[in-house]
């Protein structure tokens, strides 16, 4: 028999299939001292990553049992981490120092409706800078967007003066509205929509949809990872503010925020940094809630935030 007329199979397989097969023969040749150092690089690297983890927690784990020490041992020398006794009473004499129920309650409020006021205004202007054709579009958005270097410090006193014009001073909405327009939202909406096919919304527009029904329908629902980031930081920026509800509130006993409430632990009689260390533990227990509540959500928008931009 010709052997012109045999198959050769290494002649005859495509290209791809033999670099496979060659690849799969050469690992199979280098024995497991290659899986052996694959797992010891692995190994360093997670040993590193929680190295990292512990260095950025040390404080936090700090603050936690310093809130569990008699005031008296909180620089005591020299330094050590648990006290002579656990005072779990300090959590609770928090509350009992001052209207810390009230600071909560306003935090909660303020970062709430704060989150849902932004969340209105910056998707909608997020869609309309990046989904619709309107004439002077990049210009006003290049604008808005130079608001972003502008620090607060720098715009406390003409909002305060504002405020005082309205009569808001001491009141939530003065708390809210100044800061529930931020460019920052609007950018990453924006960002986020632009990466959004826009063979969708032109589908929806053959079949009579108009702009409003596009947003609420289409575009909406496809920006829920970009939205529960947005979320995250307006509500930590709410609940973390400290400046503007310090100058814009008179009474801190009923309108006083956590940040502001937090400072009243000092006085002209001393500070007591074991409450105060209780009470900053007490106000980290929401904000870390919502972070890993909303983790995966998180990590896919920021992720593909910035992949827009056509």
């Amino acid at each position: 028999m010709s052997t012109d007329l045999i198959e050769s199979p290494v002649r005859d397989e495509a290209p791809a299939t033999r670099k496979a097969r060659l690849s799969s023969k050469n690992d199979g040749l280098k024995g497991p001292d290659s899986s052996m150092g694959s797992r010891v690089r692995l190994f360093i690297a997670h040993m590193f990553i929680y190295l990292a983890a512990l260095i950025f927690m040390a404080p936090l784990i700090y603050a936690f049992f310093s809130a569990l020490k008699p005031n008296s041992e909180m620089f005591s020398m020299p330094p050590k981490l648990v006290g002579s006794e656990l005072r779990w009473s300090n959590f609770a004499d928090v509350f009992s120092f001052g209207p810390f129920w009230t600071y909560i309650g306003n935090s909660f409020f303020v970062a709430i409706a704060g989150t849902l006021v932004v969340l209105a205004v910056s998707t909608m202007a997020g869609y309309a800078f990046g989904r619709l054709r309107w004439r002077g579009r990049d210009a006003v958005f290049v604008v808005f967007l130079a608001t972003l270097m502008v620090p607060q410090e720098v715009t406390v006193i003409p909002m305060f003066i504002v405020m005082q014009w309205f009569g808001w001073v001491d009141t939530y909405q003065a708390l809210i509205l100044p800061f529930a327009f931020t460019a920052f939202g609007t950018f990453l909406m924006r960002q986020f929509f632009r990466g959004i096919p826009y063979e969708l919304e032109e589908a929806a527009r053959v079949d009579g949809a108009g702009p409003i029904r596009c947003f609420l329908q289409i575009v909406l629902p496809l920006s829920k990872s970009a939205v529960a980031v947005l979320a995250v930081f307006t509500f930590l920026s709410f609940w973390n503010s400290y400046l503007w509800p310090l100058i814009v509130t008179v009474d801190y006993a009923s309108m006083g925020t956590l940040p502001v409430g937090l400072a009243s632990f000092s006085g002209l009689t001393g500070t007591r940094w074991d409450l105060q260390m209780a009470a900053a533990i007490i106000s980290m227990v929401p904000t870390t809630i919502l972070v890993i509540a909303l983790q995966k959500h998180l990590v896919k928008g920021i992720s593909m935030a910035g992949l827009g931009g056509r």
